[in-house]
């Protein structure tokens, strides 16, 4: 047992943070978590109680005064990335922060810029480049097991987010693009040893959540590498069944096929239904994928673990604020690319208010 655990304040009593505490409790001994943040305070009491956590807070610049935490994890929604962000760093707070790392690349600058003026780490939390079985796949690249590497996918569908935050565009930026597709271009560059990119190429569409979203709910990117490899993101909210998670490398000596839930699943036939079966299934009812261990399976628990050991050793996270930013700067150009039907060259920053108004307003 460790004496002198790491101070964690949670920021955000949602889906997320529900995955960071059991990734914590579990996994990460040497982190402690002291408080809570919701800006409902009931949410943020009955969140606390449920994870027996002594302090809860609806005021950020309270929780950051009082609660002793020296790193603060941010779980809230993409519009509030920034702002919480940037009053951790001043206030000496070292920073884990769920992607996307920020809505607009100039809140991405600004956040670098204070983190590194105030001597704090930010850590962008891209699960991916954790997850087990896509490290294993990224091993045995260094192998040579599949030879050179000419092409790699990765997929991530379901059938919608947990909240209604996510399908409104002011509040996310965009629609399953920033939602999921982030997480395919930051292990794209992960696998290529942060390969710069050449230029982008996508399409997108809304197909299941026209009422309830103008953002993308359906979309296909095409990365181009400047090493010659070209990558592929598929990311859809279009897809029923259950969470789709998985990756392909292709080599001039091999391939490697990597599915984060269908190899970590029981096969299961219930008449009636039961409790949980994996995230964002349907029914459990019928024959379904009964799914175990999700969070470990997915890399939060070995994500966390590594960025409190960055915290507690005074290490570079292999994930920075800087690998965020240029995820961002992918998403949008891949927006930039659907609205405009053609490809789009890296380095991108144009001046928007969200990135998906250049799919919405090609002429922005």
């Amino acid at each position: 047992m460790y004496t002198n655990r790491t101070k964690v304040a949670i920021i955000g009593a949602g889906f997320i943070s529900d995955i960071h505490l059991e990734s914590y409790h579990r996994f990460v001994p040497e982190a402690e978590v002291v408080a809570i943040y919701a800006r409902n305070a009931d949410k943020a009491k009955a969140f606390a109680e449920k994870y027996q956590i002594a302090q809860f807070f609806d005021d950020v610049d309270t929780l950051l005064a009082q609660s002793g935490c020296e790193v603060v994890d941010i779980c809230v929604p993409n519009y509030l990335h920034a702002s919480v962000c940037i009053k951790a760093a001043k206030a000496k707070k070292h920073i884990i922060i769920e992607k996307p790392l920020a809505v607009t690349i100039e809140e991405a600058d600004e956040m670098i810029a204070v983190c590194k003026e105030n001597g704090v780490k930010l850590m962008y939390a891209e699960e991916l480049c954790f997850a087990p079985k896509y490290e294993r796949a990224r091993m045995l690249i260094k192998e040579g097991a599949v030879g050179d590497v000419y092409m790699l996918k990765q997929a991530e569908k379901h059938s919608g987010p947990h909240t209604d935050w996510f399908y409104d565009i002011n509040l996310a930026g965009g629609g399953v693009l920033m939602d999921m597709g982030c997480h395919a271009l930051g292990w794209f560059r992960w696998v290529l040893n942060h390969e710069k990119v050449k230029d982008v190429y996508a399409t997108m569409s809304t197909v299941m959540h026209k009422g309830r979203t103008q953002g993308e709910d359906n979309a296909v990117v095409i990365v181009e590498f400047e090493n010659g490899v070209t990558c592929v993101a598929e990311s859809s909210w279009a897809k029923h069944g259950g969470m789709d998670d998985r990756c392909e490398i292709y080599g001039t000596g091999g391939v490697v096929y990597a599915d984060l839930f269908m190899g970590n699943s029981a096969l299961t036939y219930s008449r009636d239904g039961y409790g949980y079966a994996m995230e964002k299934v349907d029914s459990s009812a019928g024959w379904t994928f009964t799914i175990f261990e999700e969070a470990f399976n997915q890399g939060y628990p070995q994500e966390l673990k590594h960025f409190i050991e960055c915290v507690r050793e005074d290490k570079t996270p292999i994930v920075t604020g800087e690998d965020g930013r240029v995820v961002l700067e992918m998403i949008y150009a891949a927006y930039a690319s659907a609205g405009q039907g053609k490809k789009v060259a890296l380095p991108f920053t144009p001046k928007v208010s969200k990135p998906v108004d250049l799919w919405l307003n090609p002429q922005a």
